[in-house]
C-alpha cells in the first residue's frame, strides 16, 4: 500500500465523515502550484476556497511568522502584544469606514460577532427582541455555527439541526422589492449580506440591491452589513468588495484571505455601532494571536499592493476569454458570472448537476478546482497568480473538459 492510501485509510478511520476530499494527498506547494505525496504537481485554481490569496510558501509570510514565531506565540486577550494592534490599526486605515476591529479565528465567528452587535445595538436603541430581525438573502452563506447556520437561508445547511435560533428573515437576493417588503414593519435592526454570494453559485449583487439596501437600512434604522469573507480582501479587485460598489456598509466581517493560510478572521464596525460591544460583551481565547495578526498584517499589505490588484483584473479577463472560447467549442456553459478573481461558471441544463465530475477529471489533468453547488465550476485562484500558471491552469481545464464532454454520462 503506498503512503497516500495509507494515509487515506487514516482520514477515513479517524475523521468525522462530513467531508468527501478527493483522493489525493496535498504535501507541499509553491506559488500556485501543489504537489502531492506521490509527487505529482497541479495548477491550483482553488487556492484552499478562496484563502490562499498570495499562492502557496509565499517569502513574505513565511518571514513573517517564523519571525513572530521565536518571540511569542499566545497571550491571550487579558494583556497586550504588537501585532494584532498593528493589524487592527491597519484595517481601520484601509477600510474606509471603520473605526473599531474585533480580531477572532475564523469567518463563522467574524459573522457571530456581527450578529451580537447587531442585537446589542438594536437594544441599546431601545428595541424590544421581537425588533431585533436580522434579515439575510436566499443563496447566502455565513457559516456553519448554529446561529450563522440559521443566518444561511439555504435549507440544505440547516436541516437536522432544529431548532434554530429565532430572530431571522429571509428574502431573495438581488430582489430590491422583495427586501423592501421584508423590512416593511420595522422590525429588522440589520441586514446582513455577501456584496458577491460565494457558496450559492459565486452570485454578484446588482450594484442598485446593494445602495437599495443601504437605503432601506438609513430609512428604519438598521445596520447594513457585508459578509466580505470570501470576496474581500482584493478577491474582486478592490481590497474591500464594498468599495467595487461604492456602497459603504456598517460593519464587514473578514477571515479566508485576511491570513492567506493562517486561521484568523476580524469583524469591522463603522461609526455607528463601533462603541457597541463594551467590555465583557464578547469575547475570545485564541482571537488575534500574535501568530495570526502578524500573518496577516503581511499578507494586508501586499494584498494592498496595485501590483496584486492590477494582476486580478488582468487574470480574471484571461479566465473569462478562455471560458468563453471553451464554451464556443464544447457548449457547456450558459452563464459566467462573478467579480474579479471569484468566477463562476454555471453548467447547461444538460450538463446539471454534474459539477463534481468535472472536478474530478480537472485533478486526473493535474487542475484543482472548486464547485459552488452541482451545477457551477467555482475560479478563485491566487490573486498574484502568474501568466505561465494561468495559462497552464486553462490548458489543463480544457483537456479535462474535453475528456469530460467525451464520456458517456454514467
Amino acid at each position: 500500500m503506498s503512503d497516500s492510501h495509507s494515509l487515506l485509510g487514516l482520514a477515513d478511520r479517524y475523521y468525522v465523515p462530513v467531508y468527501r476530499p478527493r483522493r489525493i494527498v496535498l504535501d507541499h506547494g509553491r506559488g500556485a502550484r501543489v504537489w502531492d505525496r506521490d509527487g505529482r504537481e497541479y495548477v491550483d485554481f482553488g487556492a484552499g476556497i478562496a484563502v490562499n490569496a498570495l499562492g502557496h510558501a509565499h517569502p513574505a509570510l513565511i518571514d513573517a511568522l517564523t519571525t513572530q514565531s521565536a518571540k511569542l506565540w499566545h497571550t491571550s486577550n487579558v494583556f497586550v502584544s504588537e501585532p494584532p494592534l498593528r493589524l487592527a490599526e491597519a484595517l481601520v486605515e484601509a477600510s474606509g469606514f471603520a473605526e473599531r476591529v474585533f480580531l477572532c479565528n475564523s469567518g463563522a465567528e467574524a459573522n457571530e460577532a456581527a450578529i451580537k452587535l447587531a442585537r446589542r445595538w438594536a437594544t441599546a436603541q431601545g428595541r424590544e427582541p421581537s425588533r431585533r430581525t436580522i434579515l439575510t438573502f436566499e443563496g447566502s452563506f455565513h457559516g456553519r455555527t448554529l446561529t450563522t447556520v440559521t443566518a444561511t437561508a439555504q435549507p440544505k445547511y440547516q436541516e437536522g439541526f432544529e431548532p434554530l435560533p429565532p430572530g431571522f428573515r429571509y428574502a431573495k437576493f438581488n430582489d430590491v422589492d422583495g427586501a423592501r417588503a421584508a423590512m416593511a414593519a420595522g422590525d429588522v435592526c440589520a441586514v446582513l449580506v455577501e456584496p458577491v454570494q460565494g457558496e450559492g453559485g459565486v452570485m454578484p449583487a446588482a450594484p442598485e440591491f446593494l445602495a437599495a439596501l443601504r437605503e432601506l437600512c438609513d430609512t428604519h434604522g438598521a445596520l447594513l452589513m457585508f459578509d466580505e469573507i470570501q470576496c474581500g480582501m482584493g478577491r474582486t479587485g478592490k481590497l474591500f468588495a464594498w468599495q467595487d460598489y461604492g456602497v459603504k456598509p456598517d460593519v464587514v466581517s473578514l477571515a479566508k484571505a485576511l491570513g492567506s493560510g493562517f486561521p484568523i478572521g476580524a469583524m469591522l464596525a463603522g461609526s455607528r455601532a463601533a462603541e457597541t460591544l463594551q467590555f465583557g460583551a464578547h469575547g475570545t481565547t485564541f482571537g488575534g494571536n500574535p501568530l495570526a495578526a502578524a500573518v496577516a498584517l503581511a499578507a494586508l499589505s501586499e494584498l494592498s499592493s496595485e501590483t496584486v490588484l492590477g494582476n486580478v483584473a488582468k487574470q480574471a479577463q484571461v479566465i473569462r476569454d478562455a471560458l468563453a472560447a471553451l464554451d464556443r467549442e464544447l457548449g457547456l456553459f450558459a452563464e459566467v458570472r462573478g467579480r474579479g478573481l471569484m468566477i463562476g461558471a454555471q453548467l447547461r441544463p444538460e450538463f446539471a448537476g454534474r459539477a463534481a465530475e468535472i472536478l474530478d477529471r480537472c485533478v486526473d489533468h493535474g487542475l484543482l478546482l472548486l464547485q459552488a453547488g452541482p451545477d457551477v465550476l467555482r475560479f478563485v485562484p491566487a490573486l498574484n497568480i502568474s501568466d505561465a500558471d494561468i495559462a497552464d491552469g486553462l490548458r489543463r481545464l480544457g483537456d479535462a473538459l474535453r475528456d469530460f464532454v467525451a464520456q458517456p454520462k454514467p
